[in-house]
């Protein structure tokens, strides 16, 4: 009898878990996102000058872009170090992550509090070539100039954010295991199917492609790298490595390409609405 009311008990618990976790998810999205319209001109301001992905985004996606960004923020603690600090500098971090997760449901990344920028290329720990940025149980690290000329396009296939928050992503749902987000945990395998032997032929035999010598090094930086090619030269990508690209496609849940035929939108400013349209109502369908 004791068994039966203690499992009873435990059943009971677990049934109601799921709803009031629900409902507190709802009560502090809703919170967030009123925070988030009085600072989403600014917002809207700091990530279209830095980003051609965001520019070509539909006005919902981009509300929705902008208001994950926001969360995303205010999810970790940024620490500076040898570089000055600015209102844009988390933002723009902050979206690097979110273009990267944009097609998944699980986007903060949440084992890791603590984003580090620094100034510019560093060492860590016995490694003799610099770094230009890395992932580790203690945070996120990035090397500021490098993000800055990665997010501008100065250097071919090469942005740091995006390198290091495919990093983050895969370390959340393989290593932790802290936030799995299930469609990218069912694709995954998928993407390797295809992305395993092209990696082989690179390390074993030697194989020249677009991704370049640096993707060879190990599987964990064929991944970022792949990562960097399939948003930096999505046309080049499909077009030499099609199964792959579809393949990262699945995985990532979007396609950079589906909409580069679009023009730049720009967001309705929060100040252009009437007082009454500013509510609930208009926060992203799907965050």
């Amino acid at each position: 009898m004791e068994i039966l009311v203690i499992f009873s008990l435990v059943l009971g618990i677990l049934l109601i878990n799921r709803p009031v976790t629900l409902l507190f998810q709802r009560l502090y999205t809703k919170h967030q996102f009123k925070r988030f319209v009085s600072s989403e001109t600014f917002y809207h301001s700091v990530v279209s000058r830095h980003f051609r992905y965001y520019n070509r985004l539909g006005l919902q996606d981009q509300r929705k872009f902008l208001f994950r960004t926001f969360l995303f923020q205010h999810s970790k603690n940024f620490h500076y170090i040898e570089v000055e600090q600015t209102a844009e500098m988390p933002i723009l971090v902050s979206a690097a992550a979110v273009q990267l997760t944009f097609g998944l449901e699980k986007f903060k990344l949440n084992y890791f509090d603590d984003i580090f920028i620094l100034r510019d290329d560093y060492h860590y720990g016995f490694y003799s070539r610099p770094f230009m940025g890395h992932v580790d149980q203690t945070g996120i690290y990035l090397s500021w100039d490098n993000f800055i000329r990665g997010i501008s396009g100065e250097t071919a296939n090469c942005n740091v954010g995006l390198h290091e928050m495919a990093h983050a992503l895969a370390y959340v749902n393989f290593v932790t295991q802290t936030e799995e987000d299930k469609h990218f945990k069912k694709e995954f395998p998928n993407f390797s199917k295809v992305a395993r032997p092209i990696f082989t032929s690179m390390q074993q035999a030697g194989a020249k492609n677009l991704l370049g010598d640096y993707a060879a090094t190990n599987y964990h930086e064929f991944w970022a790298v792949a990562v960097e090619v399939f948003f930096e030269s999505s046309v080049h990508f499909r077009h030499e490595l099609p199964e792959l690209y579809e393949a990262m496609s699945c995985v990532l849940n979007q396609d950079p390409l589906s909409c580069l035929t679009g023009n730049t939108v720009i967001i309705l400013r929060p100040e252009t609405l009437a007082p009454k349209a500013v509510t609930e109502a208009h926060a992203p369908a799907a965050i």
